[in-house]
């Protein structure tokens, strides 16, 4: 638990730091908007990501900004810090962190939580959008912030029972493999 704490620390509040690093207000450090700021092409991609999908389904779309996605008809969805979803990124990403396993395939679970997080925030964005064009509301009176936390906490719960899985042959093997053992050392 204190190695996910740590690892969720770093992650969210080493996030916060390139935010507030990277603002041209208080403490800008030119340096960490031009190299660090990952921020500001992970929120093109999920903008661009939902225009494809608007796209897709028949919605043309612009950039208005390097925050806004606008439909030709005038909706807009404005994309501030707190959409951006780092904040289950960093659960996802201190929770593989702090787990077991080798570094490559830390790796790769990771990227693969990030990836399916990135998809379901290009959905929520373009969903919001289709929403706002159809005058539509979110089910039971939910904000689309709540329906996102909802879908990425069951992502990340389905992604842990997966990731845990991935250990089992692994785990019964060694487990049987130790029991024959002790069970040999008895006779």
């Amino acid at each position: 638990m204190l190695k996910f704490g740590g690892a969720f620390c770093v992650f969210y509040f080493g996030t916060l730091a390139i935010i507030g690093l990277s603002s041209p207000d208080n403490f800008y450090s030119s340096f960490v908007a031009a190299y660090l700021n990952f921020i500001a092409p992970l929120r093109f991609s999920l903008l661009r990501g939902a225009g494809m999908l608007l796209s897709a389904f028949g919605y043309s779309s612009s950039l208005k900004d390097d925050y806004t996605i606008l439909l030709n008809s005038g909706e807009g969805v404005r994309m501030v810090y707190s959409c951006i979803g780092y904040g289950v990124m960093s659960f996802w990403m201190a929770f593989v962190f702090a787990n077991r396993g080798g570094w490559k395939k830390k790796a790769v679970w990771i990227l693969i939580g990030l990836f399916a997080l990135w998809i379901i925030n290009v959905w929520r964005i373009a969903l919001l959008l289709m929403t706002m064009k159809k005058h539509l509301a979110f089910p039971l009176g939910w904000d689309h912030h709540t329906w996102f936390n909802i879908a990425a906490y069951l992502l990340i719960f389905a992604m842990i029972y997966f990731y845990d899985r991935s250990f089992g042959k692994s785990n019964e093997t060694l487990i049987n493999t130790n029991a024959n053992q002790n069970t040999q050392a008895l006779q």
